[in-house]
Order: structure tokens, then sequence, then C-alpha cells
């Protein structure tokens, strides 16, 4: 089949597309993925093609949520993905993002199925991620409150003016949010989550169609040999922690590369930074470009991250000790699972790091033995799992039943 991912958001969101995209290709499938321009590299060292749309999402994120940043970005991704419907496809995979890209399978006829990086749909087990809440609203709270995003959007006019203004430039009849979701929960629309069940189980409540399948690796780059500089610098001492935020850091590097630093220097601590300029801040600090974490993460004493997705699921594969420091959206919540699993200290919301809580976070994670058996054990269960067997399953299946035009 010739399939179509959309992978709308930042790197950590598109690497796990290339992963998936990649084992569809090797099943025997023409696999395309639809990434913004600056964010594309995963798919390019997947040898996958690429349809590059318009905008950044980071824009959006670091406008301070201005509303102009995010009607700019918003033109740009509704543009975007109409102009998707444009292109030779039998299979869409959409990621939570990209939910828009319903409208492009129906206007172009074919199929399509959720490849979520989050678990967005109603259950009684933890209230909407992607949502204000935090705490517990209780099982018919959190299911409630989840189905209203589906059907009465938290951001009210602006996401269900999204899904209007891309259903008249398609020329699709208008619809409400409330009849779009009721229709997706009657077909049953099929959702694979690429997270392992160790890190989620599947809620019981959850209806047929959703489920936890493992995480999706992008495999590394063809050729990719790490920098003689970062070989020096792991064997010139004890194992360094890892420190990053993901695509966040580009925005204030400076400021998170100070903060780092003076937090390794209160836990006496080597590091190795993801957080701005590149090269030797100090003897025993290192300041790295893109290296594949899979290969990196291992090699640490502990990891400090935004946990974004795809940076938590590489960080348990590593089965080393973490540091969460979520930021926003889903990040509070995959910290919520690395502390329930026993792999992470208390999480420090951003806005109260301080170089003094992140020291004393690092040093309870690279001290405390019982941290680092919990993570060990951990990834030998991550390591059995296969996450995009199940996905690849579901599309032969469905080739079968839905011969390609």
């Amino acid at each position: 089949m010739r399939i179509l991912i959309i992978g709308v958001g930042t790197l950590g969101d598109v690497a796990p597309y290339a992963g998936l995209g990649a084992r569809l290709r090797e099943a025997g499938h023409e696999v395309t993925i639809a990434a913004h321009q600056p964010y594309t590299k995963p798919a390019t060292d997947a040898d996958l093609d690429i349809v590059p749309l318009p905008g950044d999402p980071l824009s959006a994120l670091t406008g301070r949520f201005s509303l102009s940043a995010y009607r700019e970005y918003s033109d740009h991704l509704v543009e975007g993905l109409a102009g998707l419907a444009e292109h030779d496809a039998d299979l869409l995979l959409l990621g939570a993002a990209g939910a828009l890209g319903r409208h492009v399978a129906e206007a172009m006829g074919v199929p399509s199925m959720g490849v979520h990086l989050q678990p967005i749909d109603p259950t009684g087990d933890f209230p909407p991620i992607m949502s204000v809440f935090r705490r517990s609203l209780g099982r018919w709270g959190n299911r409630t409150a989840a189905r209203l995003t589906f059907e009465v959007p938290v951001a009210g006019p602006m996401i269900a003016g999204l899904s209007a203004r891309m259903r008249a430039r398609l020329g699709l009849p208008p619809t409400t949010p409330r009849v779009l979701y009721r229709n997706r929960e009657r077909t049953r629309w099929p959702v694979f989550h690429g997270v392992s069940p160790r890190v989620l189980p599947r809620p019981a409540d959850w209806r047929p169609g959703l489920e936890i399948t493992g995480y999706w690796w992008p495999p590394r780059p063809r050729n990719w040999q790490p920098d003689p500089m970062l070989l020096d610098f792991l064997a010139s001492g004890t194992a360094p922690v890892f420190v990053g935020f993901g695509s966040l850091a580009e925005w204030r590097a400076e400021q998170y590369t100070e903060l780092a630093v003076q937090a390794l220097r209160r836990a006496g601590l080597r590091g190795v930074l993801q957080t701005g300029p590149r090269g030797l801040v100090s003897d025993d600090v290192l300041a790295i470009g893109d290296v594949p974490h899979d290969w990196l993460f291992p090699r640490m004493a502990a990891v400090a991250h935004h946990c974004g997705s795809g940076t938590t699921g590489n960080g348990v594969r590593a089965g080393v000790p973490a540091v969460a420091v979520p930021v926003m959206n889903d990040q509070p919540f995959w910290a919520s699972r690395l502390t329930a699993l026993g792999v992470a200290p208390a999480a420090i919301p951003y806005r109260r790091l301080t170089p003094a809580r992140l020291a004393a976070a690092l040093t309870t994670a690279v001290t405390d033995r019982a941290y680092r058996q919990r993570a060990r054990a951990l990834a030998v269960q991550i390591s059995a799992e296969d996450g995009a067997a199940p996905v690849i399953d579901a599309v032969d299946r469905l080739h079968v039943t839905h011969r390609p035009k």
C-alpha cells in the first residue's frame, strides 16, 4: 500500500514515525512522511520519502501562546495538510496532533488510522493529558473531561474553526466536533499508541480498537559515527549524566546551559549537555549536537530531560535512571509515569527548576542504586517488545479488504 504518515510536531514527534515508517517499508509498503520542514531529518535518515509541511509548531509554542503566533501557525497547518489531498495514497496514518488529517482522508476517499504518541482517548485512569488538569477528577470526571475535549474542544472556536476551515478548503460538507467524535467512536476508528505497555498499561475501560503496542524506534542514521571529542570525553572519567530539554532548548539555549552547568557543579558530576552550542564547556561538561539517544543514553549515569514521549522511551530503553523536568502538554504525564515506575525521583516542573533542585535530583538518581536496578529491569522487558508489529498486521489486513486504487 501507499502509506502517508502525517507527523505534525517537532523532532521528537517525527522520529517515532520514521521508525514506524521504516518497518512498514520493510514489510513491502511505500511510505511517505509529511512533517514540518525543520524536523524532517529523522525521515531523511530512514531513507523515507518526505512531503514538507509549511510552518513551525515551535514558533507557536515559544511565542508565549500569543494569538498572532497561533494564527500564523494554524494558517500554515491548514494549507499544508489540505495540500496533502493532492498526493497519491491508499492509507493515512495520523498522529494525535495531525487529527485534521481525518478530513484529508475523507476528501481522498481512503481509510485512516491513528498512530498516537499520547493517550488522549477518554479513560477513568487519568485526566486528559493535554489539558490543564493535572490531578485526577475521579473516574467519571476523568472520562467526561476527556470526552469533552473531543466534543467541545477546550480551545473553543480556534480548534473548531480549524476543522471548519479544513473541510471548506477540501470541499467537504460542514459538520461539528461532536458529530466527528461520535462517528469516530461508532466506527471504532483504530488507534495504535507507540509506547510500551510496561510504561503505560492499556486502560481497561478503553473501547476495542485502542491499542498500546510498544515503542517505534527510529533507525540510526546510516554511516553515523560518534564525534571523536565525545568519545574522548566519555573515556576520560566516570560516566556523565545527560541534560537536555528537547526542541525548546533552542529557544533559551544560554539560560538552559548555564542552569545545567551550575547544577552539575553543585552535584560534582560530569555532564553531557544537549542545550545549546557545541564544545567543551569545562573539563567536566561537554555540549553536543544531535547524537542518537539509543547510542548515548546507555553510556550515561542518568538522563535529565523534558519528558517528551520519544525521549522518555529512549530513556527507559537505555536502562538508566531519569530526572524528569516537564515543561508542557503531555510531558507532566510522562514524568508522573517515570516516578510511578520507580526509575526517577519526584519530577521538577520547569517553572520550579533551579540549579539546587536539579543538582539534588541528579545526585539522588545517580547514588540511589534502587533507581538503576528498576531502570535495568524495565529495559529488559521493553527490549522484548515489537511495537511496530501490530500496526503492520493491521495495515496488511486492511490491504486485503481495501484494494489500492
